[in-house]
C-alpha cells in the first residue's frame, strides 16, 4: 500500500482541511443551459453554519471550482459537529496527517481524536481561497482560519496550506498531494 504525508504547510496541529462557508453569498444562480448540456449544481453555502469563506467571489468560480469549494466546506462544517461519517465520505483511506510537532496519524486515528473530544473545532474558515482543477485533480490553496482547542490547547490558528483533491468514483475525495 502507497503511503502518503501530508505536509505540515497543511493546517497545522492537526487543524487539518479547514476552509469553509460564504457570508452573504446565497445559492449560486446556474447558468443558462444548451441543449445537450447536463444541468448545472446549485451550492447552498449558507447550510454550513460554523464555516466562512472570505475573499471570493463564488459566483466568478467555475462549476468545478465550485463542488471544490462545496466539498471542502462540507468538509469543515463536519469537523465542526465531529460528524466521522461524513468525513469518511471526503477523505480517502489513505490519507496520513501531519501535526506541526511532527506527530503523523492515519485518518482512523486522527478521526478518533475528534469523535473523542481531543481535537474539538468550533468555526473553522477560509480566506483568499485560490482552486485549481485539473482533469481529476484538484486542488485549494487558503488562509485557514480555526477557532479549535487541539488537545487542550484552546485558540484561533491562521495557517496557509493547500489541500488536494482526487476525482474517484465520480466524487472529489481529499487525498495527500
Amino acid at each position: 500500500m502507497k503511503r502518503f504525508i501530508l505536509r505540515a504547510v497543511l493546517p497545522a496541529v492537526i487543524l487539518t482541511m479547514a476552509a469553509c462557508a460564504v457570508p452573504g453569498a446565497m445559492e449560486t444562480e446556474p447558468a443558462p443551459q444548451t441543449e445537450g448540456e447536463t444541468e448545472p449544481m446549485n451550492y447552498d453555502f449558507t447550510q454550513f453554519k460554523n464555516v466562512n469563506i472570505t475573499g471570493i467571489d463564488v459566483s466568478s468560480l467555475t462549476e468545478e471550482e465550485q463542488e471544490i469549494l462545496y466539498v471542502q466546506a462540507r468538509y469543515c462544517h463536519a469537523m465542526t459537529d465531529a460528524d466521522i461519517d461524513t468525513m469518511r465520505e471526503i477523505v480517502s483511506e489513505e490519507m496520513i496527517f501531519t501535526h506541526m510537532s511532527g506527530k503523523q496519524q492515519t485518518r482512523e486515528e486522527y478521526f478518533k481524536d475528534i469523535k473523542d473530544g481531543k481535537l474539538r473545532y468550533f468555526t473553522i474558515g477560509i480566506a483568499d481561497p485560490v482552486i485549481r482543477v485539473n482533469g481529476e485533480q484538484a486542488e485549494i490553496t487558503f488562509t485557514s482560519v480555526l477557532n479549535a482547542n487541539a488537545y487542550g490547547a484552546r485558540g484561533t490558528f491562521r495557517m496557509k496550506g493547500t489541500h488536494h483533491y482526487e476525482k474517484r468514483n465520480g466524487a472529489w475525495t481529499a487525498v495527500n498531494s
